[in-house]
């Protein structure tokens, strides 16, 4: 980035560390934190869609509905986040492959399961092997957000459900005895107010989701700590500026990073649960 950055052995001290963090690897680094806003800007969203529509299954009259939103919401929180990561992006992506095998590729008629090989016509790859890189890389990030969004829906869909349940009844009752049909009870009376119950259970699955960011790094993504493994190790002399192990140093700014990223949700979440209290009344009848 600066002209006297050609030589870095002639560097003095501030100039050496004013070349090594402009230079190209670090500007990858330092784009692949906005991988992990994108991460959590999209999956939160979806994340808290998929609970909703699980705890409104949940609850639902129809046996086979309420059978589906409380399975997906028990089988996906039973299993471990990592499992359910490496499991699931594969089974996805090779389903992908497979029905576009199946459309693209009607003649095909060698097995798909070779041993431990997957194999399909060169059609139904998806991506295409010859295709830019950012497009493999944009699928890549779309499986691992879906991924996110089926995990953490089933914890948001238990914790809406239960906040659905802590709605007084009583409220309820009073909506449906003014004539209010069920669903007009259900989006006028009780969704507005199951929030204040649901936020505090919300906010703990926010923290977990920006701890759970790492795991990009599991999928093949170059996100944070991906860079900062691969800057910070002494094995760099493809980069332009070696230099000893300075893991340690990368991945205390991580730390750093994470802390105040939680510290400044904290904030915004508690200026929003005092906002949602307004108006609400606690549990012994006064103003809280």
């Amino acid at each position: 980035m600066f002209s006297f950055c050609e030589d870095p052995s002639t560097l003095e001290t501030f100039q050496w560390f004013s070349c090594y963090l402009t230079n190209g690897v670090h500007m990858l680094f330092y784009q692949s934190f906005l991988v992990v806003f994108a991460l959590l800007a999209i999956t939160a969203p979806l994340s808290l869609a998929m609970g909703f529509g699980a705890a409104t299954a949940s609850r639902s009259r129809l046996f086979p509905l309420r059978l589906l939103g409380k399975g997906y919401t028990s089988m996906v929180r039973g299993i471990p986040d990592i499992v359910f990561f490496l499991f699931f992006v594969l089974v996805l992506d090779q389903g992908i492959e497979y029905i576009r095998h199946l459309i693209t590729c009607p003649d095909w008629d060698e097995p798909i399961r070779q041993g431990a090989n997957f194999l399909v016509c060169d059609a139904a790859r998806t991506p295409q092997g010859n295709a830019p890189q950012w497009i493999h890389e944009t699928y890549n990030f779309a499986l691992a957000i879906f991924t996110y969004a089926i995990v953490f829906g089933a914890f948001c869909g238990n914790v809406l459900y239960g906040a659905m349940n802590a709605v007084p009844r009583g409220q309820l009752e009073t909506a449906e005895a003014y004539g209010m049909t069920r669903r007009q009870t259900f989006w006028r009376v009780l969704v507005p107010q199951m929030w204040i119950y649901a936020l505090p259970g919300l906010s703990n699955i926010w923290m977990i989701l920006i701890k759970a960011t790492p795991l990009l790094f599991l999928l093949g993504i170059e996100d944070i700590v991906y860079w900062a493994r691969e800057i910070g190790g002494s094995r760099n002399s493809r980069f332009a500026y070696p230099h000893p192990d300075w893991r340690f140093w990368y991945f205390l700014a991580l730390l750093i990073f994470y802390l105040g990223f939680t510290r400044v949700s904290e904030i915004v979440l508690g200026r929003l649960t005092r906002r949602l209290s307004r108006g609400q009344a606690s549990a012994v009848g006064a103003a809280p």
